[in-house]
């Protein structure tokens, strides 16, 4: 078969495969791997340069994952995505090296870490099948962040690993390798997703727009790596802030787009890394059986390997939501609740400090505990901290300013304790959080690239990575349903609360009256909007559902733009805010954007 055919195939099975997974409720990169490894049993040799799935395939892959990441609840579960995405990586790739040392005779310590760290993390390719079974949001973000990070740890570790296994092992070298690694990465990933917010506004049309966005992961990644970071991981920062930065930066067509072109692409990609998977079977099986006798070495090794990944992950997994339950314990809502509300009240004209003095009763220095964001901001430590504010503001618009800054970041914290208490990470979460870690084609890929020159015994250790993905993919993806059932976890809504969809929609609806009652509002040739027509929407508005004038001239849909326009900005604001949920947020930004290009559309050619 030519490339071209393979090509063909391949897309025409991922699309099959797809529409077969929601008819028969199985998870689709499964079906995928089986179909792989029953076609590698017919099919003949079969291979691809891992190089095409490390540079090829996973950066945009993970960089369509990272810009549809949950930013807010990302942020509030950042030191525990960090521990699972370093920490984790590290004492596991320790506790596997161990094992394959022992193992395997003539392989050194640190080629037996170097085999650790490539099984160590999980895969984000994987965790779509954890997606699409309802579980809770928080536990997902979890998941996502986790596996769209820790493959900096693993290759790093990896490069320093069999680096020490040529030239002797340096702790401090790995240590400063790794830093430099994820330093290098965020920096030019960050600016790679800045740079290209703005280039993609200048463009502006939207066909070019889809061009430019498709090289985005690789402009991030390639020279990341030149300069000894890890491309993934700029693939990835680049995707956050480009995610994020949307809402502000992009037109609606732009986004309109991308969302269906990454949607494509990750479909393809996705399914096309779990087909290989399947499809390398049969050439990894038959290298073993030449030179090491058969797979049951390989075999035993790596289903070891993976209980003692599933151990240490399980005893992790129980401290941190150990850790988790008691600092949501610790957390005193009420007192910081009673502080912003005297905060809110503070005259900074005056300087009268008489609200922000504790009630009878109340402990006059707490020091709620909030997750580090605010500390001791209750009190004689908030009266103080007002006072020094007043005295170095000169005049009472800039006192204003501060003391709203504050109100910001106390409203931030609420919003936080708010989101904990409502989506708890108890020992139900927890085992979902342990048995969805699974690993996939990152492990596969990066087995792979070892070098056959200076590698021993390099077919059996692809053999164990390949089988310890394998296994992982089908035991834990297939079971994963089960082990919800039978923890008894409701499934969670994926689009957030009614309630909290209604809310945020009366906030907009305010901006959007706000926006109308403007003095001198003009539409885009600079001609003021007529006084009645203002006066009478802004009438309609004021009781939902909102009932706009028909639109009937380039004047009123003008107006209406303006509307969405305004509402956007509130969205963009109440976005840092942590108020709403990010699926809220985003079906209400998709929502305007498709109210926009309706509107759009009825605009005259002429005009």
């Amino acid at each position: 078969m030519t490339d071209l055919t393979w090509l063909i195939a391949g897309i025409a099975v991922i699309g099959v495969s797809t529409v077969l997974a929601r008819r028969l409720g199985v998870a689709g990169p499964l079906i995928l791997v089986a179909i792989g490894l029953v076609a590698s049993l017919l099919l003949p040799e079969f291979s691809v340069p891992p190089e095409l799935i490390l540079v090829g395939i996973l950066p945009p892959l993970l960089y369509a994952s990272a810009v549809r990441l949950p930013a807010i609840e990302f942020r509030r579960d950042a030191l525990p995505i960090a521990g699972l995405a370093v920490i984790l990586v590290v004492i596991s790739a320790l506790a596997l090296g161990t094992l394959f040392y022992v193992a395997i005779p003539g392989l050194d310590f640190a080629l037996a870490v170097a085999l650790g760290a490539i099984i160590s993390p999980t895969d984000a390719v994987a965790t779509s099948i954890a997606k699409k079974l309802g579980i809770s949001p928080r536990v997902i973000t979890m998941l996502e962040g986790e596996s769209l990070l820790n493959d900096a740890t693993a290759l790093v570790l990896l490069r320093s690993a069999v680096a020490a296994s040529a030239a002797g092992f340096s702790p401090g070298s790995t240590i400063g390798a790794f830093a430099w690694g994820v330093l290098v990465a965020v920096v030019i990933g960050v600016a790679v997703g800045l740079l290209t917010l703005r280039v993609r506004r200048w463009i502006g049309e939207p066909v070019a727009n889809t061009a430019v966005g498709f090289i985005v992961p690789f402009v991030a990644y390639l020279p990341t790596e030149h300069l000894g970071g890890s491309g993934l991981v700029a693939a990835v920062a680049a995707g956050i802030t480009a995610g994020q930065g949307a809402a502000r930066w992009s037109t609606p067509e732009q986004r309109v787009s991308d969302e269906l072109n990454w949607h494509t692409l990750e479909l393809l990609l996705e399914g096309a890394v779990f087909l290989i998977m399947g499809l390398e079977l049969r050439d990894i099986v038959s290298a073993n059986v030449q030179k090491h006798s058969g797979v049951g070495v390989g075999i035993g090794l790596a289903v070891a390997a993976l209980a003692i990944v599933l151990a240490v992950r399980a005893l992790y997994v129980s401290g941190l939501v150990t850790l988790i339950g008691r600092r949501a314990r610790r957390m005193q809502r009420d007192r910081l609740q009673a502080f912003s509300d005297r905060l809110s009240a503070f005259d900074v004209e005056t300087g009268n400090l008489r609200d922000l003095r504790p009630q009878p009763g109340e402990n006059p220095n707490p020091a709620p505990r909030s997750g580090g964001l605010v500390r001791r901001t209750t009190g004689r430590a908030a009266r103080r901290v007002a006072r020094r504010w007043a005295r170095r503001t000169p005049d009472a618009a800039s006192a204003q300013r501060r003391v709203e800054g504050v109100r910001a970041r106390v409203g931030r914290v609420l919003n936080d304790m708010d989101y904990y208490q409502a989506s708890p990470l108890g020992w139900k979460e927890g085992a979902v959080i342990v048995w969805a870690g699974m690993r996939g084609v990152v492990t596969l890929a990066a087995a792979q690239t070892l070098d056959p020159d200076t590698t021993p015994a390099r077919e059996l250790l692809i053999l164990i990575a390949f089988v310890v993905a394998l296994v992982s993919l089908m035991v834990q993806g297939l079971s994963l349903p089960w082990v919800i059932r039978m923890l008894r976890i409701p499934s969670a809504a994926g689009d957030g609360s009614s309630e909290e969809a209604d809310r945020l929609a009366d906030e907009l609806r305010e901006a959007a009256l706000a926006h109308v009652r403007t003095p001198g509002l003009a539409d885009s040739s600079g001609q003021p909007f007529p006084p009645e027509v203002l006066s009478k929407l802004a009438e309609r508005m004021s009781s939902p559902p909102i009932e706009a004038p028909e639109i009937s001239t380039a004047s009123v849909i003008d107006l209406r733009i303006s509307l969405i326009e305004a509402m956007r900005e509130r969205l963009v604001d109440v976005s840092s805010e942590g108020s709403y949920s990010s699926a809220t947020l985003r079906h209400a930004l998709a929502q305007l954007d498709a109210d926009q290009l309706s509107i759009q559309l009825r605009r005259d050619p002429d005009d």
